[in-house]
């Protein structure tokens, strides 16, 4: 995944059980085929070129059991580590907070999330009957990739949708060497646990 027409969007199915979603470019290229493997005690995310499943791109998988501080190793089709994503634990109690590492498990990049209260007030809402059903459309979280120098890189940036099921990832930066592949897969499976986290 280098060379991307950026904006990237995500959009969930929402016709199936399984948490599941395709990723497309700009231009309506596909990226892949998202699926999170139901029933499994270790998360498991498989990236497919499409729908039809006929081809695996990369695998993300947790190094234990649903955590609160999991760590997610991207591995490739040929079966190479090219990063992982960690959740800092406590720091994402209020607003996400990610880690991106590089195929070497160096810090690379940072995830946050922009604003708590977003999440929140999405919450409360969602609570509430009938208006709840709004929620989707009036509170759309946004989460800042950047280096740790400070340097943005991408947004990423929840759709208005009524059921929350559509996100766009901006790019704000140059891509260094090996940054959109471990980004894009990154902000794959964060969307995955915030969405499960609400």
């Amino acid at each position: 995944m280098t060379n991307l027409q950026f904006p990237l969007h995500f959009t969930f199915k929402i016709s199936t059980l399984s948490n599941d979603f395709i990723a497309k470019d700009a231009m309506g290229i596909y990226l892949g085929f998202v699926r999170q493997k139901m029933l499994k005690l270790v998360d498991e995310v498989q990236v497919f070129t499409d729908e039809t499943r006929s081809a695996l791109k990369y695998t993300i998988k947790a190094n234990k059991w649903i955590d609160f501080s999991a760590t997610y190793t991207f591995t490739n089709a040929q079966g190479v580590e090219v990063g992982r994503i960690a959740r800092k634990g406590w720091a994402s109690i209020w607003r996400a907070h990610y880690e991106i590492f590089d195929e070497n498990l160096q810090p690379d990049l940072v995830v946050r999330e922009e604003n708590g209260w977003v999440k929140v007030a999405d919450a409360f809402l969602r609570e509430i009957p009938l208006v709840g059903m709004l929620s989707g459309y009036l509170f759309n979280p946004a989460y800042i990739v950047s280096r740790p120098d400070g340097t943005l890189v991408v947004r990423l940036k929840k759709e208005a949708s009524f059921f929350g099921r559509r996100f766009t990832i901006n790019k704000i930066n140059e891509f260094e060497q090996g940054e959109e592949e471990r980004i894009v897969l990154g902000l794959m499976m964060m969307i995955l646990l915030e969405r499960r986290r609400g």
